[in-house]
C-alpha cells in the first residue's frame, strides 16, 4: 500500500474512533465490528459474529471516503450503510482480501439504516466522557483487525512511513506499558518488516512478545 495523504488518514482515524464501541455493541443481531482496514480512498469495515477471527468467517465492506458530490462521508453514514448491508442477508462478494470476502459498496444505491437507541446513548456518553480536543492522538490509529482471542493488529499512521504501519499486539501481559511505549516503538525503523499478505500496510511490526 502506498502512502496516504493527511486528510485521508485523518478521516480514517475519525471513522475508526467512532466505530470502536461496535466491537462490543452488535451492529445487527449477533453481528459485530471485527475491524476497520485503511486503504486508498476507502475504509474496509470488517464484520462477523462477536468472537469471529477466522478470515472465512468475516466480511469486509469497502466504503469510499467521499460521496457522489466529492464530500467526505461521515462515520454515522458508514455505520448506517454497514448495518443495511449486514441486515440484507448473505453478501455477494466482489473479491477477497486476506482470506475475507470483500464487498465494494456503491453508496449511491444503499439506504443507510437509521440510528438506534444504542447509537443515541453512545453519542451522549462519548460527548461527555471524551470531549473534542484540538490535538488528536499521535500517531493516529487509522484501523484495526481482531486477529485472535488474545491478539489484534493495529494500523498506525507514522509520518516516516509511506503508508500505515501494522502493529501486532497481545491483549494480555504488560498492556499498560506497551501502550505507553507504542508511539516510540512503532517509529523504530529497525523493527519494520514487510507483510506481503496484508495490502493495508506499508510495514509491519510484531510486538506480541514485547
Amino acid at each position: 500500500m502506498s502512502g496516504l495523504c493527511g486528510e485521508t488518514v485523518e478521516q480514517q482515524a475519525y471513522i475508526t474512533r467512532f466505530l470502536l464501541d461496535y466491537t462490543a455493541v452488535p451492529l445487527v443481531g449477533g453481528t459485530c465490528l471485527r475491524g476497520v482496514l485503511p486503504t486508498r480512498d476507502a475504509v474496509r469495515i470488517v464484520t462477523g459474529t462477536g468472537d469471529a477471527v477466522a478470515p472465512n468467517a468475516l466480511v469486509a465492506y469497502e466504503v469510499p471516503l467521499v460521496d457522489d458530490e466529492d464530500e467526505p462521508v461521515t462515520a454515522p453514514l458508514v455505520l448506517g450503510w454497514t448495518r443495511t448491508l449486514t441486515a440484507g442477508g448473505p453478501p455477494h462478494p466482489d473479491a477477497s482480501v486476506m482470506g475475507m470476502a470483500l464487498v465494494r459498496v456503491d453508496t449511491s444505491v444503499v439506504e443507510p439504516a437509521p440510528p438506534t437507541s444504542s447509537d443515541r446513548v453512545l453519542r451522549v456518553l462519548r460527548t461527555l466522557a471524551w470531549p473534542f480536543t484540538e490535538s488528536p492522538p499521535s500517531p493516529p490509529l487509522c484501523g484495526f483487525l481482531l486477529t485472535g482471542q488474545d491478539s489484534m493488529r493495529l494500523y498506525i499512521a507514522v509520518g516516516e512511513a509511506d503508508g500505515p504501519v501494522a502493529v501486532d499486539v497481545r491483549l494480555t501481559g504488560a498492556l499498560t506499558a506497551l501502550l505507553a511505549a507504542l508511539p516510540t516503538l512503532v517509529r523504530e525503523k529497525e523493527r519494520w518488516t514487510t507483510d506481503g499478505t496484508d495490502p493495508h500496510c506499508a510495514h509491519a511490526v510484531d510486538l506480541t512478545t514485547w
